[in-house]
């Protein structure tokens, strides 16, 4: 039993990360704000988002194992050089908006724990992602998001404490009450938005490179010979990663129903208000795990941002990155990581707000979302590029919806 368990441990990696970093404070704001504002209205997202999610990340997953590229290293070769640039801007500018604002939301929500200035939260938080992403071996590294993907059961946790009417959600999951009233949509599409987010394609493909010269299995620029059950492994690691990420939303976007919705509290504008308003409907503990939720999907998600936007940067002027390198080896890659994680800490002491910068960090996500999932479905059927490896109908089918959906939240955003 116990090599069982240790087996399938060490299957998970990147896709169990990525999909655990997806409910970052930001994501949890967004889903409180749903379930504070809409009760179980929203709650069929988690189960239309999963499918979408599972095969717009496995595109990505595969394209890195197969090519032993990242996506702006792809673009960079077979693509315009202005649009891979562009794209590339747009991830560090989002990326490091959304750093600030869950660098806020973890100093906030520690407030709650023990009374100190959370820009003295803020400071040691970003000192200490800072010190670990450029010190810590990538090995270890690895393994360290690996075990903050424990973060996550929290809301788990607090949903069972919660006296919730089990019923009643499941039938709203399955018999959803959609609106087309503006407010309804607009929620809608920030759901969309936090869950399906660029900088988890990015990601996604970086750590499978990542992970292939971690165990020395192929040079850069070379491509990497994929078993058969190496893509079995992948395909494990993303859609459990998907499903872990999908069913937290749920559980938050249920226990924010149950608990401020039920109370008339329905203005929510960060997570740690959420856990605020938890503590006298629902207690101490449910507070005390989802303000420790808050900070754990934190501390996981700023390295993936940061990481992200770094990979990107590099990719597209082609400098020595990734986390297996030391400093000395990929200095521009490591600036990159310090520089958006520093700017977003800056932001919390301009007194920024944090809601503001959500909203713009949706719509930054929102533009690139579509764009990308089109490039990633490009590419993962090139036989060119992905050899044998392209995409099936269903991938094609999920992709193509992943991208009309996408689209249709970009128009929604503009118009409403």
């Amino acid at each position: 039993m116990f090599k069982r368990l240790k087996k399938f441990w060490n299957i998970l990696g990147p896709g169990v990360i990525t999909g655990a970093s997806d409910d970052d404070p930001s994501g949890i704001t967004t889903y409180s704000i749903a379930g504070a504002q809409s009760q179980y209205s929203t709650l069929w997202t988690s189960l239309f988002t999963f499918p979408l999610m599972s095969a717009i990340q496995e595109m990505a997953a595969r394209i890195g194992l197969v090519t032993g590229h990242g996506l702006v290293g792809l673009m960079r070769i077979h693509y315009p050089k202005f649009l891979m640039l562009s794209i590339a801007l747009l991830v560090i500018v989002a990326n490091t908006i959304n750093i600030g604002a869950d660098l806020g939301g973890m100093a906030a929500a520690s407030n709650l724990i023990f009374n100190l200035n959370p820009i003295i939260y803020g400071f040691i938080y970003t000192f200490l992602i800072i010190i670990t992403m450029i010190y810590i071996p990538y090995h270890t590294f690895s393994r360290y998001l690996k075990w903050l993907t424990f973060a996550l059961f929290t809301y788990v946790l607090t949903a069972i404490i919660v006296n919730q009417n089990w019923l009643e959600i499941i039938f709203n999951t399955i018999v959803p009450k959609i609106s087309l009233e503006p407010k309804y949509l607009t929620l809608i599409v920030a759901i969309f938005g936090t869950t399906i987010s660029p900088y988890l394609f990015f990601w996604q493909a970086n750590e499978e490179v990542e992970e292939i010269e971690e165990e020395n299995k192929v040079k850069k620029l070379k491509r990497h010979i994929v078993t058969k059950h190496e893509l079995k492994n992948m395909r494990e690691d993303v859609t459990l990663g998907m499903f872990f990420s999908n069913l937290v939303m749920f559980f938050i976007i249920a226990t924010t129903a149950s608990t401020l919705f039920a109370n008339n509290i329905h203005t929510i504008e960060t997570a740690d208000q959420a856990a605020r308003a938890l503590r006298p409907l629902a207690g101490d503990a449910s507070s005390f795990l989802f303000t420790l939720g808050i900070v754990g999907t934190g501390l996981l998600a700023i390295p993936v941002l940061a990481g992200s936007a770094a990979y990107a940067l590099s990719e597209a002027f082609g400098w020595n990155e990734g986390l297996n390198k030391k400093f000395r080896e990929a200095k521009a890659f490591y600036i990159v990581i310090i520089a958006s994680t520093i700017l977003g800490f800056l932001m919390n002491l301009l007194n920024i707000n944090p809601f503001r910068a959500l909203f713009y960090t949706a719509v930054l996500y929102g533009i690139l979302s579509p764009i990308l999932i089109l490039l990633l479905l490009h590419i993962a059927n090139k036989t060119s590029i992905m050899g044998k490896h392209t995409n099936g109908p269903i991938s094609n089918i999920l992709g193509g919806l992943g991208f009309l959906i996408m689209s249709a939240a970009v128009i929604v955003l503009l118009v409403i």
